[in-house]
């Protein structure tokens, strides 16, 4: 099944940010090989799925403004969305979200984005080597990178959108 795009004109079943051929350019300016490495455009579209689900659990409730329709698949298109200072136009994914969506794919084929938690492990011995973590030490991958990413795009503290006039 071919992968749809989400383009900013609120694509009916749109299932990713980004493009397989986007993504494939994306990464080939930045000689990451990962991605061309991977089996086939079948799998890349699996992972740009996998990513753009995962995006839209991370930052469903975080995103600037508002979606344009109720109808809408994704979280953008965006109406009321301001990043860096200007307006997003709200037909539209910006650039910063469409290269998030190809990096997490890469991530995503390197393992589970997120994977269910298991009960904390307090200290690992193995063989002469042990190791004793923090209480409430993180389980989970923090993807900081890509948080950062799309910062300009992602509600600050506490949720209170600000939009100026």
């Amino acid at each position: 099944m071919a992968l749809i795009v989400e383009d900013g004109s609120i694509v009916a079943g749109a299932e990713s940010y980004i493009s397989v051929a986007d993504a494939t350019a994306y990464f080939a300016a930045r000689g990451n090989t990962v991605w061309s490495g991977l089996a086939s455009d079948t799998v890349r579209e699996q992972l740009l799925r996998t990513a753009t689900d995962y995006m839209l659990g991370r930052y469903g409730l975080r995103w600037k403004g508002a979606r344009v329709s109720e109808t809408q698949v994704l979280d953008w298109p965006r109406e009321c969305a301001y990043a860096n200072g200007f307006l997003i136009a709200s037909d539209s994914v910006p650039v910063a979200v469409q290269r998030a969506c190809a990096e997490y794919a890469v991530r995503a084929s390197e393992g589970d984005l997120s994977p269910d938690l298991t009960p904390q492990v307090k200290q690992e011995t193995v063989g002469p080597i042990s190791v004793t973590y923090a209480d409430g030490a993180r389980q989970d991958t923090a993807y900081k990178a890509l948080d950062a990413m799309l910062s300009a795009y992602l509600q600050g503290m506490g949720g209170i959108p600000v939009i100026r006039a």
